[in-house]
């Protein structure tokens, strides 16, 4: 990280490399408005990952008050001193955690509903800015429907999920989403490649590493790529169905990748699952009950 001020300005300029995680620039960000000449933050090095993070922040201290300069295909943004209005704000769901009840409509032929979904852009209102609603856009490709209403957003899964064709993911903007996407990847019957996310070496665990090796280990074929990757051959159990132990390796995201491999592949024990608290503390109770209404409806 260097500092410097930039030319013809008293504005103090910081040049961090985000590359690893975008809370490097949201951190900044929020400092900013509180130092006497504000700042200029620029990123230097590779592409920042989930970039709707930090769009999040801006719009937050713009709805507070604070002067934002956001040019993020620079990755620079400049924040101008001044004070920090008292605010209420009513914190939206984290639609990544919502992400494996998604997929277990997707996979198992159903239909689940996640009540309070914030409203996507449309009518000249900006919409959401999370990562998680690209939900939207990713499960319509391997053939799930999508809708939104007043109630939230459903999604119903078809009884043949996928297809044959080959499918490319860019994951640059929605990282936190590979884990729960490559757990539908591996049951589809086609090549699946999952791109943008070499970052995610650097999470919990080495998400990238700990995908290809649960994949492999339930029959499946996967392999890494330089920023992602690339799954040849979906997840195939034995006839026997004897339990086989899904390693989470204390992430969070990987327990939730296990929990819906197993709503498919029979004899999964997914090691550890308590460690979804970090994100979702009563994840197990809303999953059987989850479970519960879809088998009540069949």
């Amino acid at each position: 990280m260097a500092q410097r001020p930039v030319e013809g300005s008293a504005i103090p300029e910081v040049c961090i490399d985000a590359s690893a995680s975008s809370q490097f620039v949201s951190a900044f960000l929020l400092v900013a408005p509180r130092l006497p000449q504000g700042l200029v933050i620029r990123h230097v090095g590779d592409a920042v990952p989930s970039v709707p993070h930090i769009e999040m922040t801006v719009e937050t201290l713009r709805e507070l008050g604070v002067r934002v300069e956001s040019s993020p295909e620079q990755y620079t943004w400049v924040v101008r001193p001044g004070a920090i209005r008292g605010f209420e704000k009513t914190i939206e769901p984290d639609l990544s955690n919502a992400g494996p009840f998604l997929a277990a409509a997707t996979v198992t032929g159903t239909s689940v509903t996640i009540p309070d979904w914030p409203a996507p852009a449309g009518d000249g209102q900006p919409g959401t800015t999370q990562g998680g609603d690209m939900w939207r856009e990713l499960l319509p490709t391997v053939g799930a429907t999508v809708s939104y209403s007043e109630k939230g957003l459903t999604v119903t899964g078809s009884p043949a999920v996928g297809g044959e064709r080959e499918y490319v993911f860019d994951l640059a903007r929605c990282g936190e989403l590979a884990p729960t996407l490559a757990a539908i990847c591996a049951l589809l019957p086609a090549r699946t490649e999952l791109r943008g996310i070499a970052h995610l070496r650097g999470h919990e665990t080495d998400r990238l590493k700990a995908l290809r090796v649960e994949i492999n280990r339930l029959g499946g074929s996967a392999d890494e790529l330089d920023d992602g990757l690339v799954i040849d051959a979906p997840v195939q159990r034995a006839a026997t169905n004897a339990a086989v132990t899904v390693r989470t390796y204390e992430d969070h995201r990987m327990a939730t990748f296990a929990a819906v491999l197993g709503l498919r592949v029979p004899g999964v024990v997914v090691e550890n699952i308590a460690t979804t608290a970090k994100t979702l503390p009563d994840f197990v109770g809303l999953w059987n009950n989850m479970l519960g209404q879809l088998e009540g409806s069949r």
